[in-house]
């Protein structure tokens, strides 16, 4: 089984990337039988942002970030997007060429924004293709993500099988969407889904002040310390399950039952418990951070190593337009 997952670069990895994405990704990759591809998909950012000295850092950080929480590159493909450029862009305009515009106007990525038409990009309107070429590249069966993702994954397999139709052959592989319910449930410090573009996350790798800054901003109801609470509405509570013991949260949930206990207690506790089992990948995300060379090296090791398996697919579909 090919599984392919990709993450932006629009920023250092949250606790929400973490837990949703990239722990997930690294277990499958470690499963007897399944053959990983995981990419930094920093062409995509540049529908939002610009700088590339920051989309150069971030591509760095989150390099860190994967490394750190146990991505072994000597089974897995790791590898930037930006490196097999010629292509994902090749792919990209071919697709393009039998994508019809009702579907890419139908895109949420479009249709989000298309109340406000000044602020959409070609790139943005576009980005499904692009995303289609980053999986059919490969050869991908199978792309973890979110719910919001599945009418992508969707376009895809539309577009290659239009592909297919065309050359009267399997050009593609048509993927499967694993969805990952658990994926919209992580909140934010503000309880909406935790992102970036909201700034309500939790950026576990930052330096253990700052970290408690962040979780000191989670927002709660106006409860006394002496009352009862309600665990199943607090955001503290919510995200200490995801991360604390059973044992633990079920000693959470008491005190908060039975009074007597505040909300500062709670993010004292879920403090600590990050730091307790986030504790080895804080401690590689450091190392990593200090030593970028190490990450370079294992990208372009990952780079090498897709390089032939990207050529072959846009030789395939070359052979269709017979250039």
């Amino acid at each position: 089984m090919r599984i392919l997952t990709g993450i932006q670069s629009s920023g250092r990895p949250h606790l929400g990337n973490i837990l949703g994405a990239i722990l997930p990704a690294v277990e499958l990759s470690k499963k007897t039988g399944n053959e990983s591809f995981l990419f930094i998909a920093d062409l995509h950012t540049l529908t939002s942002l610009k700088d590339g000295a920051t989309i150069r850092a971030n591509t760095l950080s989150i390099a860190a970030a994967w490394l750190a929480c146990g991505l072994d590159t000597q089974h897995t493909y790791f590898y930037r997007q930006s490196k097999l450029a010629p292509y994902h862009t090749e792919l990209l305009w071919y697709l393009s060429c039998v994508t019809p515009f009702p579907m890419l106007a139908n895109a949420h990525s479009f249709k989000d924004k298309s109340n406000k038409l000044a602020d959409v990009n070609a790139g943005l309107f576009t980005y499904p293709v692009l995303q289609a070429a980053d999986i059919l590249l490969y050869d991908a069966n199978l792309i973890p993500v979110g719910k919001d993702q599945r009418q992508h994954i969707e376009m895809t397999r539309d577009m290659a099988g239009v592909i297919n139709r065309l050359a009267q052959k399997d050009i593609f592989v048509i993927p499967e969407a694993e969805i990952s319910e658990h994926v919209m449930t992580i909140p934010g410090i503000d309880g909406q889904k935790m992102s970036k573009s909201l700034n309500n996350y939790i950026d576990v790798f930052l330096p253990e002040k700052d970290l408690l800054k962040q979780i000191k901003k989670i927002v709660t109801d106006t409860t006394p310390l002496e009352d009862p609470k309600n665990p199943d509405e607090d955001i503290t509570f919510k995200l200490y399950q995801l991360i604390a013991t059973p044992e633990q949260v079920a000693q959470m949930k008491a005190h908060y039952l039975q009074g007597g206990y505040g909300y500062g207690h709670a993010k004292q506790a879920l403090y600590e418990a990050m730091l307790v089992y986030f504790k080895e990948a804080r401690e590689k995300f450091d190392y990593y951070m200090a030593n970028p060379k190490e990450i370079e090296a294992k990208l372009e090791e990952g780079e090498e190593r897709v390089k032939p398996i990207a050529e072959a697919t846009i030789q395939r579909v070359r052979e269709i337009f017979q250039f």
